[in-house]
């Protein structure tokens, strides 16, 4: 695809933004973790929750096809689309593309420590250019009318203080950014790999709490080492929303309270059954359209985490969906292993 193409979404794909967002919980954007059939599974977990897409770099978008990356069932809305790039211009064409696809925000990726990232010029790196970042972000928001978020890490290598997070908030939000989802761990881009960054730095909790005080106006996000919906709601205390990142992905039905717990929603919360049986229809649809089924049910191994018969479940579910012509049988006779009829 050149650069000067106009790639279109699907029919039915154009934008359907409620009033205002409520980040309140949402569900981090994870690589190789939050496709399109982990955000369905997840949605038929918490009606409310904010679902995030995978990064996708702005090469990917530019260079190829957007609908690879973009496309998505309606079902999974609310959905941000986070962004991995560092050139104003083509940041905000891609927002762009988020936005006609039927994105709620877009978000630009500052807090990736992979050394693939740094190689492309964004992700962690960039919280040393502030001034980059809220070119980027000004670019977008004059593109889009839907919000233009920023995800961070509390530092990077030496560039840790609190003050020089204060610097790189405080520019970017001068460009227009209101909403800032901050990892409480700072990030080494050497020394240390992707997996080792979200573990080994020490949780900050205290560095967000602060940033929420001394810039009330904006919308602060917190991010890391959040495992339960209990540990969410005291952060909730402090800061306007809650990222869960992969303890909801390993999980998934940690969510099921969520939206009585943290949102007020009267209605009961789903049953891991009626979850399997919603997720076994959008997998038969997706067959038919001849996605293999282990691309989906990779993400079911988690459902009945902590329940009898679980690693049953998983096995069954590992071994037999990369088997050739695997279908919903398979699915199905996991689910006696877990003593869940469908």
């Amino acid at each position: 695809m050149s650069l000067t193409a106009a790639p279109q979404p699907p029919p039915g794909a154009g934008p359907t933004v409620p009033r205002r967002l409520d980040r309140t919980l949402s569900v981090a954007p994870m690589l190789d973790c939050t496709d399109r059939h982990a955000r369905f599974l997840l949605r038929l977990v918490s009606r409310r929750a904010l679902l995030y897409s995978e990064m996708v770099t702005t090469g990917a978008l530019l260079h190829a096809d957007p609908a690879r990356w973009l496309d998505h069932d309606a079902a999974e809305r609310p959905l941000a689309l986070q962004l991995g790039g560092s050139e104003p211009a083509a940041m905000a064409r891609c927002a762009g593309f988020g936005a006609a696809w039927g994105y709620a925000e877009i978000n630009v990726n500052v807090g990736c420590p992979s050394p693939r990232v740094q190689s492309g010029a964004f992700g962690a790196c960039l919280m040393a250019e502030p001034e980059t970042v809220a070119a980027c972000v000004r670019a977008m928001r004059e593109t889009v009318a839907i919000p233009v978020t920023v995800k961070t890490r509390i530092g990077v290598d030496d560039r840790d203080s609190y003050e020089a997070l204060v610097d790189f908030v405080g520019t970017v939000a001068d460009a227009g950014c209101g909403t800032f989802v901050v990892h409480a761990r700072k990030a080494w881009l050497s020394g240390l790999s992707p997996a080792e960054n979200r573990n080994v730095p020490p949780l900050r909790y205290d560095m967000v709490y602060r940033l929420k005080r001394d810039f009330p106006a904006l919308e602060i996000v917190l991010n890391g080492g959040v495992t339960s919906l209990d540990i969410a709601r005291t952060h909730l205390a402090h800061v306007d929303g809650v990222m869960i990142g992969r303890a909801a992905y390993q999980d998934p039905y940690l969510l099921a309270a969520a939206d009585q717990m943290l949102f007020g929603d009267p209605a009961p919360p789903p049953t891991r059954q009626a979850v399997l049986r919603g997720y076994l229809g959008y997998v038969e649809a997706q067959l038919e359209r001849g996605v293999p089924l282990h691309r989906m049910t990779r993400h079911l191994l988690g459902l009945f985490q902590g329940q009898p018969g679980a690693r049953a479940w998983r096995r069954h579910l590992s071994e037999g969906a990369h088997r050739p012509g695997a279908g919903l049988g398979v699915v199905i006779e996991a689910a006696r292993r877990v003593d869940c009829p469908l």
